[in-house]
Protein backbone atom coordinates (compact mmCIF):
# COMPACT_ATOMS: atom_id res chain seq x y z
CA UNK A 1 0.00 0.00 0.00
CA UNK A 2 3.05 2.39 0.80
CA UNK A 3 4.53 1.75 -2.86
CA UNK A 4 0.81 2.47 -4.57
CA UNK A 5 0.31 6.04 -2.74
CA UNK A 6 4.25 6.54 -4.18
CA UNK A 7 3.52 5.97 -7.62
CA UNK A 8 -0.38 8.09 -7.26
CA UNK A 9 1.85 10.40 -6.09
CA UNK A 10 3.79 11.06 -8.53
CA UNK A 11 1.69 10.73 -11.00
CA UNK A 12 -0.51 13.18 -10.03
CA UNK A 13 3.29 15.85 -9.66
CA UNK A 14 3.78 14.66 -13.32
CA UNK A 15 0.29 16.21 -13.95
CA UNK A 16 0.62 19.34 -11.85
CA UNK A 17 4.00 20.52 -13.04
CA UNK A 18 3.40 20.29 -16.95
CA UNK A 19 0.07 22.37 -16.64
CA UNK A 20 2.01 24.83 -14.27
CA UNK A 21 4.65 25.40 -17.24
CA UNK A 22 2.80 25.23 -19.61
CA UNK A 23 0.75 28.42 -18.16
CA UNK A 24 3.88 30.16 -17.37
CA UNK A 25 5.08 29.41 -20.98
CA UNK A 26 1.80 31.17 -22.23
CA UNK A 27 2.57 34.24 -20.38
CA UNK A 28 5.94 34.60 -21.32
CA UNK A 29 5.57 33.34 -25.11
CA UNK A 30 7.18 35.83 -27.04
CA UNK A 31 4.99 37.70 -29.87
CA UNK A 32 6.15 39.75 -32.52
CA UNK A 33 3.33 43.04 -33.66
CA UNK A 34 4.46 44.53 -36.85
CA UNK A 35 2.83 47.03 -39.02
CA UNK A 36 3.12 46.27 -42.42
CA UNK A 37 2.52 48.90 -45.65
CA UNK A 38 -0.28 46.79 -47.25
CA UNK A 39 1.10 48.01 -50.83
CA UNK A 40 4.42 46.94 -50.75
CA UNK A 41 4.50 44.75 -47.37
CA UNK A 42 7.22 46.82 -46.19
CA UNK A 43 7.74 46.41 -42.62
CA UNK A 44 7.20 49.74 -40.87
CA UNK A 45 7.23 49.03 -37.01
CA UNK A 46 7.71 46.06 -35.07
CA UNK A 47 7.17 45.38 -31.56
CA UNK A 48 8.10 42.41 -28.96
CA UNK A 49 5.72 41.31 -26.33
CA UNK A 50 4.08 38.55 -24.70
CA UNK A 51 1.15 38.41 -22.86
CA UNK A 52 2.28 39.29 -19.54
CA UNK A 53 3.64 42.96 -20.56
CA UNK A 54 0.20 43.46 -22.78
CA UNK A 55 -1.93 42.82 -19.47
CA UNK A 56 0.28 45.30 -17.29
CA UNK A 57 0.58 48.04 -19.94
CA UNK A 58 -3.44 47.36 -20.27
CA UNK A 59 -4.11 47.56 -16.50
CA UNK A 60 -1.65 50.84 -15.89
CA UNK A 61 -3.18 52.33 -18.78
CA UNK A 62 -6.98 51.44 -17.32
CA UNK A 63 -5.87 52.53 -13.71
CA UNK A 64 -4.64 56.00 -15.21
CA UNK A 65 -7.64 56.52 -17.13
CA UNK A 66 -9.54 55.84 -13.75
CA UNK A 67 -7.35 58.71 -11.92
CA UNK A 68 -7.35 61.31 -14.44
CA UNK A 69 -11.11 61.28 -14.84
CA UNK A 70 -11.47 61.38 -11.04
CA UNK A 71 -9.52 64.38 -10.62
CA UNK A 72 -11.39 66.12 -13.62
CA UNK A 73 -14.72 65.40 -12.15
CA UNK A 74 -13.83 66.12 -8.65
CA UNK A 75 -11.35 69.25 -9.11
CA UNK A 76 -12.35 71.30 -12.15
CA UNK A 77 -15.53 72.72 -13.94
CA UNK A 78 -16.13 69.59 -16.35
CA UNK A 79 -18.17 68.11 -13.38
CA UNK A 80 -21.04 70.37 -14.08
CA UNK A 81 -21.48 68.66 -17.20
CA UNK A 82 -21.81 65.17 -15.98
CA UNK A 83 -25.60 64.62 -15.23
CA UNK A 84 -26.30 64.80 -10.94
CA UNK A 85 -23.76 67.72 -10.21
CA UNK A 86 -24.91 71.28 -10.15
CA UNK A 87 -23.13 74.70 -10.38
CA UNK A 88 -22.01 77.39 -8.17
CA UNK A 89 -24.49 79.45 -9.76
CA UNK A 90 -27.25 76.98 -9.22
CA UNK A 91 -26.15 77.11 -5.47
CA UNK A 92 -26.44 80.20 -5.22
CA UNK A 93 -29.61 80.88 -6.74
CA UNK A 94 -31.10 77.96 -4.67
CA UNK A 95 -29.97 79.77 -1.44
CA UNK A 96 -31.45 83.31 -2.18
CA UNK A 97 -34.78 81.11 -3.07
CA UNK A 98 -35.14 79.76 -0.16
CA UNK A 99 -34.42 82.99 1.81
CA UNK A 100 -36.98 84.17 -0.33
CA UNK A 101 -39.53 81.17 -0.13
CA UNK A 102 -39.09 81.73 3.74
CA UNK A 103 -39.70 85.15 4.25
CA UNK A 104 -42.85 84.51 1.79
CA UNK A 105 -43.88 82.05 4.24
CA UNK A 106 -43.71 84.64 7.21
CA UNK A 107 -45.59 87.51 5.27
CA UNK A 108 -48.11 85.06 4.54
CA UNK A 109 -48.61 83.46 7.86
CA UNK A 110 -48.85 87.30 8.65
CA UNK A 111 -51.42 87.81 6.09
CA UNK A 112 -53.72 84.72 7.52
CA UNK A 113 -53.18 85.80 10.62
CA UNK A 114 -54.65 89.13 9.56
CA UNK A 115 -57.01 88.07 7.50
CA UNK A 116 -58.30 85.54 10.15
CA UNK A 117 -58.71 88.30 12.59
CA UNK A 118 -61.05 90.12 10.37
CA UNK A 119 -63.04 87.53 9.41
CA UNK A 120 -63.79 86.78 13.37
CA UNK A 121 -64.51 90.48 13.81
CA UNK A 122 -66.65 90.83 10.63
CA UNK A 123 -68.71 87.46 12.38
CA UNK A 124 -68.76 89.14 15.92
CA UNK A 125 -66.04 86.03 17.28
CA UNK A 126 -64.23 88.99 18.78
CA UNK A 127 -64.78 93.01 20.07
CA UNK A 128 -62.61 95.36 18.39
CA UNK A 129 -62.73 97.44 21.74
CA UNK A 130 -61.34 93.76 23.35
CA UNK A 131 -58.42 93.75 20.91
CA UNK A 132 -58.10 97.68 21.63
CA UNK A 133 -57.66 97.01 25.36
CA UNK A 134 -55.50 93.87 24.82
CA UNK A 135 -53.13 95.84 22.47
CA UNK A 136 -49.60 96.86 24.20
CA UNK A 137 -48.83 100.28 25.05
CA UNK A 138 -45.65 102.04 23.09
CA UNK A 139 -42.59 101.69 25.19
CA UNK A 140 -41.91 105.19 23.93
CA UNK A 141 -45.10 106.74 24.83
CA UNK A 142 -44.96 109.83 26.83
CA UNK A 143 -47.50 108.18 29.61
CA UNK A 144 -44.92 105.77 30.32
CA UNK A 145 -41.85 108.28 30.25
CA UNK A 146 -40.80 109.02 33.72
CA UNK A 147 -40.85 112.91 35.60
CA UNK A 148 -37.48 114.80 35.27
CA UNK A 149 -37.96 116.44 38.14
CA UNK A 150 -37.98 112.99 40.18
CA UNK A 151 -35.09 112.01 38.41
CA UNK A 152 -31.62 112.60 39.87
CA UNK A 153 -29.23 114.48 37.02
CA UNK A 154 -26.55 115.36 39.44
CA UNK A 155 -23.39 114.41 38.31
CA UNK A 156 -21.26 111.21 39.60
CA UNK A 157 -18.07 111.25 40.95
CA UNK A 158 -16.53 109.70 37.33
CA UNK A 159 -17.78 112.75 36.08
CA UNK A 160 -16.75 115.02 38.57
CA UNK A 161 -13.21 113.55 37.42
CA UNK A 162 -13.53 113.53 33.78
CA UNK A 163 -14.45 117.53 34.28
CA UNK A 164 -12.05 118.28 36.30
CA UNK A 165 -9.57 116.51 33.80
CA UNK A 166 -10.64 118.36 30.48
CA UNK A 167 -10.94 121.82 32.59
CA UNK A 168 -7.09 121.27 32.80
CA UNK A 169 -6.39 119.84 29.49
CA UNK A 170 -8.14 122.98 28.04
CA UNK A 171 -6.52 125.33 30.51
CA UNK A 172 -3.02 124.68 28.44
CA UNK A 173 -4.93 124.64 25.29
CA UNK A 174 -2.93 127.02 22.49
CA UNK A 175 -6.44 128.02 21.21
CA UNK A 176 -8.94 127.39 24.03
CA UNK A 177 -11.14 129.31 25.72
CA UNK A 178 -8.28 130.20 28.56
CA UNK A 179 -5.92 131.30 25.75
CA UNK A 180 -5.85 134.69 26.77
CA UNK A 181 -4.57 134.05 30.38
CA UNK A 182 -1.70 131.38 29.19
CA UNK A 183 1.70 133.47 28.23
CA UNK A 184 1.94 132.34 24.55
CA UNK A 185 3.94 134.35 21.34
CA UNK A 186 3.44 132.99 17.70
CA UNK A 187 6.53 134.11 15.79
CA UNK A 188 6.11 136.75 13.59
CA UNK A 189 5.81 136.08 9.93
CA UNK A 190 6.68 139.68 8.53
CA UNK A 191 6.97 142.92 10.12
CA UNK A 192 5.18 146.30 9.48
CA UNK A 193 2.12 148.01 9.72
CA UNK A 194 -1.30 146.42 10.04
CA UNK A 195 -3.59 147.96 7.25
CA UNK A 196 -6.40 146.23 7.62
CA UNK A 197 -7.51 144.68 11.07
CA UNK A 198 -9.37 141.50 12.00
CA UNK A 199 -12.97 142.28 11.75
CA UNK A 200 -15.69 139.59 12.56
CA UNK A 201 -18.79 141.55 11.26
CA UNK A 202 -17.09 142.42 7.81
CA UNK A 203 -16.28 138.45 7.59
CA UNK A 204 -12.50 139.91 7.15
CA UNK A 205 -10.47 136.91 9.42
CA UNK A 206 -6.75 138.25 8.88
CA UNK A 207 -4.71 140.73 9.61
CA UNK A 208 -2.82 142.45 6.42
CA UNK A 209 0.35 143.54 6.96
CA UNK A 210 1.94 146.10 4.15
CA UNK A 211 5.47 145.71 3.21
CA UNK A 212 7.78 145.69 0.28
CA UNK A 213 7.60 143.23 -2.64
CA UNK A 214 10.08 140.04 -1.90
CA UNK A 215 10.02 140.64 2.13
CA UNK A 216 10.35 137.02 3.53
CA UNK A 217 7.36 135.20 4.96
CA UNK A 218 8.05 133.22 7.68
CA UNK A 219 5.57 129.92 9.44
CA UNK A 220 4.20 131.25 12.78
CA UNK A 221 5.03 127.70 14.44
CA UNK A 222 6.37 124.20 13.27
CA UNK A 223 3.89 122.40 11.07
CA UNK A 224 3.20 120.74 7.76
CA UNK A 225 2.50 122.39 4.57
CA UNK A 226 -1.08 121.23 3.56
CA UNK A 227 -2.08 123.71 0.67
CA UNK A 228 0.55 125.40 -1.68
CA UNK A 229 -1.03 126.55 -4.86
CA UNK A 230 -1.77 129.92 -7.32
CA UNK A 231 -5.45 130.74 -6.88
CA UNK A 232 -7.35 133.25 -8.89
CA UNK A 233 -8.62 135.14 -5.95
CA UNK A 234 -5.69 135.62 -3.38
CA UNK A 235 -2.68 134.72 -5.52
CA UNK A 236 0.14 132.64 -4.21
CA UNK A 237 -1.53 130.81 -1.43
CA UNK A 238 -0.09 128.60 1.55
CA UNK A 239 -1.91 126.92 4.11
CA UNK A 240 0.44 125.49 7.12
CA UNK A 241 -1.24 122.86 9.67
CA UNK A 242 -0.04 122.74 13.66
CA UNK A 243 -0.34 120.86 16.55
CA UNK A 244 -3.50 121.64 18.79
CA UNK A 245 -5.76 122.37 15.54
CA UNK A 246 -4.31 125.44 14.68
CA UNK A 247 -3.74 126.35 10.95
CA UNK A 248 -2.28 129.50 9.58
CA UNK A 249 -2.64 131.09 6.08
CA UNK A 250 -0.91 133.05 4.29
CA UNK A 251 -2.03 135.10 0.42
CA UNK A 252 -1.07 137.36 -1.64
CA UNK A 253 2.41 136.26 -1.66
CA UNK A 254 5.00 137.15 -4.57
CA UNK A 255 5.95 133.50 -4.63
CA UNK A 256 6.82 130.12 -2.60
CA UNK A 257 9.37 128.38 -1.57
CA UNK A 258 7.37 125.23 0.02
CA UNK A 259 5.60 122.41 -1.54
CA UNK A 260 2.30 120.22 -0.14
CA UNK A 261 3.63 118.07 1.80
CA UNK A 262 6.85 119.70 2.95
CA UNK A 263 7.65 119.82 7.23
CA UNK A 264 8.46 123.86 8.40
CA UNK A 265 10.10 124.74 12.14
CA UNK A 266 9.05 128.59 13.65
CA UNK A 267 10.59 130.83 11.65
CA UNK A 268 10.83 129.33 8.18
CA UNK A 269 10.57 130.95 5.22
CA UNK A 270 8.06 129.66 3.58
CA UNK A 271 7.72 132.62 0.42
CA UNK A 272 7.93 136.14 -0.53
CA UNK A 273 5.23 138.96 -0.54
CA UNK A 274 3.93 139.92 -3.09
CA UNK A 275 0.75 141.45 -4.93
CA UNK A 276 -0.79 138.54 -6.81
CA UNK A 277 -4.38 137.95 -6.70
CA UNK A 278 -7.22 139.89 -7.91
CA UNK A 279 -8.35 141.12 -4.71
CA UNK A 280 -5.42 142.39 -3.34
CA UNK A 281 -4.87 146.53 -3.41
CA UNK A 282 -1.17 146.36 -3.14
CA UNK A 283 2.00 144.95 -1.71
CA UNK A 284 0.92 142.92 1.79
CA UNK A 285 0.30 139.92 3.58
CA UNK A 286 -2.95 138.55 4.51
CA UNK A 287 -2.41 136.48 7.00
CA UNK A 288 -5.51 134.07 8.74
CA UNK A 289 -5.46 131.87 12.52
CA UNK A 290 -7.83 129.26 12.25
CA UNK A 291 -8.15 127.27 16.23
CA UNK A 292 -10.29 123.68 15.57
CA UNK A 293 -12.34 125.40 12.86
CA UNK A 294 -13.04 129.18 14.38
CA UNK A 295 -11.25 132.06 13.49
CA UNK A 296 -9.25 133.80 15.69
CA UNK A 297 -7.48 137.43 15.95
CA UNK A 298 -3.82 136.51 15.09
CA UNK A 299 -2.82 140.31 16.64
CA UNK A 300 -3.95 138.52 20.49
CA UNK A 301 -1.10 136.21 19.63
CA UNK A 302 1.45 137.65 17.70
CA UNK A 303 3.62 141.44 17.50
CA UNK A 304 3.81 142.32 14.01
CA UNK A 305 6.23 145.86 15.76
Amino acid sequence: MYGAYNVIFASVMTKSKPKKKKLAKKLLHKYRLVILNEDTFEERLSFRLNRLNVFVVGTSFAVFLIALTTILIAFTPLREYIPGYSSPQLKHQLANLTYKTDSLQQVLGANDDYISNVRRILTGEINPEEMTEKTPKDPSSSEDRPDPSEVDLSPGAEDLALREEVAVEDKYNLMGSAMSEVDFVLFPPVSGVISNEFNLEEKHFAVDIAGASGTPVKTVADGIVIFAEWTADTGYVCIVEHSLGLISVYKHNGSLTKMQGDLVKAGEVIGTMGNTGELTTGPHLHLELWSNGYPVNPTDYIDFN
